[in-house]
């Protein structure tokens, strides 16, 4: 009977949270919020239908671990390596930024010592599911703000564990007499993790070896459970919590050579599971209380919320991240974290908090995670804003230009490449053989400082600031190459690199499909999208295994991504006549294009258009209605979603495009 209770609260869970977020994404509204708000409904202070909230909280602990696990997974050691920085600067900068910051403010307002400090530890936690999950939606876990972000949200967790020891000695039932308690859990902790992690290093990899010569998915997908699971319980013994011990599982894991199939086979079960974990937090809302102290509530999410973005954002500056990227992370740890309600009940045992304050507290957490992925959402636009005030960037002047401040550069024609890695340093090289003048815009002041004495032309400096993009003379550039993996500093540099100067070609790269229509219309040229070029390299590797000839293959390849490039301009387009398709007419080009309903050459007839005279280009064929009509008479009206044909040089044809979609008056 009770195990059907549990099914019947999780089929209940499920369904009210499939209606609330098919409704959320319909007003484009984030996921995670409509999970919470979920919770809100089912919850006991909500419909009440759920029996046992027991239950489906340990199931969401599942969804946590699964979570924290497979962002393990994602991660690697040597990530976390070059993070170092922002671990062990920007965190406790920040933990300690605002424990300083909640401690004078309740002081002031009548808290005791103690309870200030309680309050500042409580506070200064963020959401590490949420974060996550919502940096995982938008793909931002391998930027710079989302590595500031994750490195300061590992730190917090870390800083749990002297938390909850402390907690009892600043109750009035305490003494001090229990410091050295503290000291050997501490021990205790450390030498867990030591251990945890030379055995993962050594045993695991000897472990999964075994489990995949047995070719069983299904023991090999039970392993990985087992590992996951086991590391958290265990690190969970000392006091450390459960999602950073499923962090290290992962972390440990991604180093083998198994990360990737390990990674796949949990993923179907991590939103599943996770998405209990949203609506139990949704559950603990009380709007009641809300109603009873609405000012208070309010003042308190405002307080809590400016507070953590500026110490937030204030410790990722210290480290020697820009301005940006500091705001985007800032905004990303504004809320109160699900870890944080473990420290809270503590409080309410040994006395710190009372069943009110309690209260109070959950409404203001469960607030503060229910409007983070909104403004997660909005960050790009705040960071915007941000970088607007110039005051800003006079306080700061160190983190936007750096060592541009220097003599001002002498560079006209030349390249600019943003960001310096694999793709920057490939791309530096070839314009090194051909002797053309470059120069290379990067924010990681690591990287500058090793290519400093290398003799490549590179600046430190933040390319989504118009000053730095002035310094290296964007006015003068020819080619501008974003060669970043931040879509949203990729989107504001095209944006700001057209604003200053209209004629410089912008290559932009980019991960995904999805982005190539807004970047075009910022201004980039050309974008080249990784899933794209990624598809047509294996394509060709395939055809490699059957012996085919390389030049065959080449031309296949060249083919792909001529046809490819052309549809992700201007949408899906019919086939052409293979011979034209395949080279036969090697002087010139054929191309096609769609006549749009917002196209200025819509309605008007091929005589009104006089394109061969006006582009050099001809039109050999007119696509209607699946239906083609060869040699189109001058007087054919052009109609929606017509097709034209055009025959010429490549630079006819450009120009033919371009006079199609945007007809200049004469």
């Amino acid at each position: 009977m009770e195990d059907s209770s549990v099914l019947r609260d999780v089929i209940v869970i499920f369904t009210v949270s499939v209606g609330v977020v098919f409704l959320f994404q319909k007003l484009h509204l984030p996921s995670i919020a409509g999970f919470l708000v979920a919770g809100t409904l089912v919850g006991p202070y909500g419909l009440n239908l759920i029996s046992d909230r027991e239950q489906v909280q340990v199931l969401a602990e599942v969804g946590v671990i699964i979570l924290l696990f497979t962002i393990g997974l994602e991660f690697s050691l040597a990530q976390l390596k070059s993070s170092k920085s922002l671990l062990l600067i920007a965190g406790p900068a920040q933990v300690f930024g605002v424990l300083l910051l909640i401690m004078v403010g309740g002081l002031s307002f009548g808290l005791s010592m103690k309870a200030a400090i309680f309050w500042g530890m409580l506070l200064s936690l963020s959401s590490t599911a949420i974060v996550l999950k919502a940096l995982a939606e938008r793909r931002e876990n391998d930027t710079l703000h989302g590595r500031s972000t994750i490195g300061i949200l590992i730190f917090q967790d870390l800083a749990v564990v002297p938390m909850m020891l402390m907690t009892p000695f600043l109750s009035d039932r305490e003494g001090m007499e229990g410091m050295g308690q503290i000291l050997w859990t501490l021990l205790q902790s450390l030498a867990l993790v030591i251990t945890v992690v030379v055995a993962a290093r050594f045993f695991v990899p000897w472990l999964l070896t075994h489990i995949v010569r047995t070719r069983s998915r299904e023991l090999f997908l039970l392993t990985i459970v087992v590992l996951a699971l086991g590391t958290a319980w265990l690190t969970s013994l000392v006091g450390l919590s459960l999602a950073l011990g499923a962090f290290i599982a992962g972390l440990l894991i991604s180093e083998s050579e198994y990360s990737h199939q390990a990674l796949a086979e949990v993923l179907p079960f991590r939103d599943s599971f996770n998405s209990l974990f949203f609506v139990s937090i949704g559950m603990l809302m009380d709007p009641r209380v809300l109603l009873e102290h609405p000012f208070l509530i309010l003042m308190m999410v405002a307080t809590v919320f400016i507070g953590k973005f500026v110490t937030g954002a204030g410790a990722v500056l210290a480290a020697g991240v820009p301005l940006r990227s500091a705001v985007l992370a800032g905004v990303s740890l504004a809320q109160v974290g699900e870890f944080a309600f473990i420290l809270a009940q503590e409080g309410l045992k040994v006395g710190i908090l009372y069943q009110e304050t309690y209260n109070v507290f959950l409404a203001v957490s469960v607030i503060t995670m229910i409007i983070t992925p909104f403004f997660i959402q909005w960050a790009p636009k705040i960071a915007r804003r941000t970088e607007a005030i110039q005051r800003l960037h006079q306080w700061f002047p160190g983190r936007i230009t750096h060592r541009t401040e220097s003599s001002q550069l002498k560079l006209k024609d030349h390249v600019i490449i943003v960001g310096f890695g694999l793709n920057g340093r490939n791309l530096s090289k070839v314009l090194e053989e051909f002797e053309l003048p470059y120069m290379v815009l990067e924010i990681r002041g690591d990287v500058v400082q090793m290519e400093l004495g290398t003799g490549v032309p590179i600046q430190y400096g933040d390319a989504t600031n118009p000053t730095v993009l002035r310094h290296v003379q964007i006015e003068y550039a020819k080619v501008l190459v974003v060669a970043t993996s931040d879509p949203f500093g990729a989107r504001r540099i095209v944006q700001l690199a057209r604003e200053l100067n209209p004629t410089v070609h912008i290559v932009v790269r980019t991960r995904y499909l999805k982005e190539l229509e807004e970047l075009r219309q910022l201004g980039a040229n050309e974008i080249i999208p990784e899933e794209f070029e990624t598809s047509i390299e294996i394509s060709m590797l395939v055809l490699q295994t059957y012996k085919l000839p390389k030049q065959v293959i080449l031309e296949k390849a060249e083919q792909i991504r001529r046809e490819g490039y052309a549809l992700l301009r201007r949408g899906e387009l019919p086939e052409l006549a293979h011979h034209l398709r395949a080279g036969t007419l090697v002087d010139v080009e054929v191309e096609t294009c769609r006549i749009e309903e917002d196209s200025p050459a819509l309605g008007k007839s091929l005589g009104e258009l006089a394109i061969r005279q006006r582009t050099g280009a001809s039109v050999i064929a007119l696509m209607r209605a699946g239906v083609t009509q060869s040699n189109p008479s001058n007087k054919s009206v052009l109609e929606v979603e017509d097709v034209l044909a055009l025959l010429g040089s490549s630079d006819n044809i450009r120009k033919a495009i371009g006079f199609l979609v945007d007809i200049k008056p004469e």
